[in-house]
């Protein structure tokens, strides 16, 4: 499985819950600025008004999960040490604009490249769901009731795959994605968004009209 970073205000299992709403946010191109490989701190920069999005989040009880793909250590770009390293600068951004994350989840491997235990094919890897997995337990997430959000065709079949709407961002790598490859995608996006903060005003205003399922 992945690498639970760690998880900020966990909460006790609730019997019979029925789960909380979640946005899962891919992480580069996402929430950062999409520069290859994030192989030193400085190369980390939050895009603009990524910080405001996800504080709206947090202010309509979203839980706010970030689920990224991390292949750089599989691939010997830098250590799984520095991964920790770079969430730390990022809580620390995104306090400055007033905003946390529920949680972190990656996954350090790839299924062709690097030797083991980087080298396999996972359950953690998007477009697989054990991230979400893993999430779910540790948060009490409901899938259904949630939205994914990334720049990558993958992350719209990802978010597919488990149950949610899936908006693709055009920052990134997605407007290249969006204008050269997507009718190679298994799936569609349920929107396109300029970037990060658009998705979220697009999600706020799906429930604000009771869209939500």
């Amino acid at each position: 499985m992945g690498r639970v970073e760690y998880i900020l205000f966990p909460n006790s299992v609730i019997e019979h819950s029925m789960g909380n709403k979640a946005v899962f946010l891919d992480r580069d191109g996402t929430i950062n600025e999409e520069v290859g490989y994030v192989n030193h701190l400085e190369r980390f920069i939050l895009i603009p008004r990524a910080g405001q999005a996800i504080r709206l989040l947090n202010q309509h009880d979203w839980k706010t999960v970030v689920v990224t793909n991390q292949s750089g250590v599989a691939r010997g770009y830098f250590p799984e040490s520095l991964i920790p390293q770079v969430h730390r600068k990022m809580e620390d951004l995104l306090k400055q604009d007033r905003a946390h994350l529920d949680g972190i989840y990656y996954c350090p491997h790839h299924p062709e490249i690097g030797v083991p235990p980087y080298r396999q094919k996972c359950s953690c890897r998007k477009p697989s769901t054990g991230l979400i997995e893993e999430a779910e337990k540790e948060l009490d997430l409901d899938p259904s009731k949630s939205y994914m959000v990334g720049d990558r065709g993958v992350d719209i079949e990802f978010g597919h795959q488990i149950g949610a709407k899936a908006i693709l961002v055009l920052t990134g790598y997605g407007k290249g994605e969006w204008e050269y490859y997507r009718d190679q995608w298994k799936s569609q996006p349920d929107y396109v968004a300029e970037d990060l903060f658009e998705a979220v005003q697009w999600i706020l205003q799906q429930e604000a009209l009771g869209f939500s399922r």
